[in-house]
């Protein structure tokens, strides 16, 4: 009778076991969600094309982890896809690059006070305890970077104009990094610096706005390729010759191609800004979420000065970007 008892006993505690531990399983079961901007620019082209390929990636490599990417035009339909996230696709973990800051703190951190994880990607909110996560690139270099190279071209004097991207956290850091520079250059002004919003179109009108009101411009910071397109081809409309230097930013493989070829005077170096670091975000908080563990507070990736010398290293034909 003894026996029997404790058989039974040790029956029990084994099923309890594999219970606890099939609970335990379920649990790092990841149901990933991906809130991204569309396709609004070749920037966030590269944004989409490479988040897609991180979830064909990670689902064909992880069977207990489901990715749903949503892709938003505006901030406010990011708001509003992130609660389908929730209702509708029930996801436990979320990898979001914000359209905008400040227009999605509250919604981001009404997600993470739902206990789901929270990895912010580039944009960064105005308030860091709506996040577990950031991921960017280096967006003090991205401004450090051409002011130093802008400030040396042009033997420390000089106008200078700069294109501004979408009100977020980094075009402000971006632009006060470039204004640190030119603190030690009394001799070099920066004329203007209007939004533009990474749009080669809207790049274009503010461009010809600067030509209209400027009559000597030497260098333009157009703070990213597809603003630099539009800047270009104002100038070239306009037929001004004053301006000698035009830097973008990010590596589009375009503006990339022309720095290798030398096609164009006015691009003569860029800086590293790739949209591939939405593949990495999401594949760290992956692989963290399976193991029931978190990211690092902040993960940087640098961003450093292109020039034609090294510019075939940052060169990717097969990429929307």
């Amino acid at each position: 009778m003894k026996f029997a008892v404790r058989l039974a006993a040790i029956a029990a505690t084994a099923a309890c076991a594999l219970s606890f531990a099939s609970g335990a399983m379920a649990q790092n079961k990841v149901n990933l969600g991906v809130a991204i901007p569309a396709a609004t620019h070749s920037f966030t082209a590269g944004i989409v094309w490479w988040a897609n390929e991180a979830k064909k990636d990670l689902e064909k490599k992880y069977p207990d982890l489901k990715i749903t990417v949503k892709t938003a035009a505006n901030a406010g339909e990011q708001a509003n896809q992130l609660q389908d996230l929730v209702t509708a696709n029930k996801i436990n973990a979320l990898v979001v690059f914000p359209f905008e800051s400040a227009a999605l703190t509250k919604p981001v951190a009404q997600i993470k006070g739902k206990g789901i994880y929270v990895t912010v990607v580039d944009r960064g909110l105005t308030d860091t305890s709506a996040q577990d996560a950031y991921v960017a690139g280096d967006n003090t270099a991205f401004g450090k970077v051409p002011a130093e190279y802008l400030a040396k071209a042009l033997g420390g004097k000089g106008n200078i104009v700069a294109m501004r991207g979408i009100a977020t956290t980094i075009d402000t850091e971006r632009l006060d990094a470039f204004n640190s520079v030119l603190k030690n250059y009394p001799d070099i002004k920066l004329l203007d610096a209007k939004y533009a919003n990474w749009n080669r179109d809207d790049a274009f009108k503010v461009m010809q706005d600067y030509l209209t009101r400027f009559k000597q411009i030497d260098a333009v910071w157009a703070a990213d390729d597809d603003m630099a397109v539009g800047v270009l081809k104002a100038i070239d409309q306009a037929k001004r010759t004053d301006i000698k230097i035009v830097f973008g930013g990010a590596g589009a493989k375009g503006m990339i191609k022309t720095l290798i070829d030398g096609a164009d005077p006015r691009i003569q170096a860029n800086v590293s800004y790739s949209p591939k670091f939405i593949y990495d975000a999401i594949k760290l908080t992956a692989e963290a979420r399976l193991k029931n563990e978190k990211l690092p507070a902040t993960t940087i990736i640098p961003s450093v000065l292109i020039t034609k010398e090294s510019a075939k290293q940052f060169y990717f034909p097969d990429s929307p970007f």
